[in-house]
């Protein structure tokens, strides 16, 4: 196991705040990570994984280290880091991050968006980085996404997790305070009954 596999081997609501600060490396474009959530398993109606394994959520099932990426309102795709001991889901959503290298390959990817909302939510992050669903189970490493951990410069706060009716009340998303890539708080929106 390599270091990273072993500080991602935690359960999920340990080892997502320890990704703030973290810089993300994919398509030639490198983010500091500045927003996460975690998901859990059977345990977290939140969680892609909480009825079970299934073709689409079997990479939340480790090993730790890998991508998990899906597509999500018909039309973007987000992306997760697994953690946790292999065969236990558990995966923490990449919500935001601040392009530190590659800033002209990330403006091209997102035309028109300010610097600070390059990667400031699940999908732009994803579109930023190039991350598809191609890259669904790639082993963060050599020839794939890369990851290098690093201590957070900031204070971390914590949250409920954005858009959930599943356990929307977890404090599990974590941010750095302050940073202006962090993206907006919204609750889930109630359904509308048919009339």
């Amino acid at each position: 196991m390599t270091s990273v596999e072993e500080a991602l081997a935690g359960p999920v609501e340990q080892v997502a705040p320890r990704l703030l600060g973290a810089l993300l490396t994919h398509g030639g474009v490198t983010l500091r990570l500045t927003e996460v959530e975690a998901y859990a398993g059977p345990t977290d109606p939140g969680s892609h994984a909480y009825r079970g394994r299934t073709p689409r959520n079997d990479v939340m099932f480790g090993p730790p280290g890998r991508i998990y990426t899906y597509f999500t309102y018909g039309m973007h795709v987000c992306a997760n880091v697994v953690c946790g001991p292999e065969g236990e889901a558990s995966a923490v959503l990449l919500r935001a991050g601040e392009v530190v290298t590659g800033m002209e390959q990330a403006r091209s990817r997102r035309l028109g968006a300010s610097d600070r909302d390059l990667a400031r939510g699940p999908a732009r992050l994803c579109r930023a980085l190039d991350l598809t669903l191609a890259d669904n189970g790639a082993a963060l490493g050599p020839g794939g996404p890369s990851l290098e951990l690093r201590a957070c410069a900031g204070p971390v706060s914590s949250g409920p997790r954005v858009g959930l009716r599943g356990a929307p009340e977890r404090p599990w998303r974590f941010w750095i305070a302050g940073d202006p890539t962090v993206s907006a708080y919204r609750p889930a929106k109630g359904r509308r009954r048919p009339d």
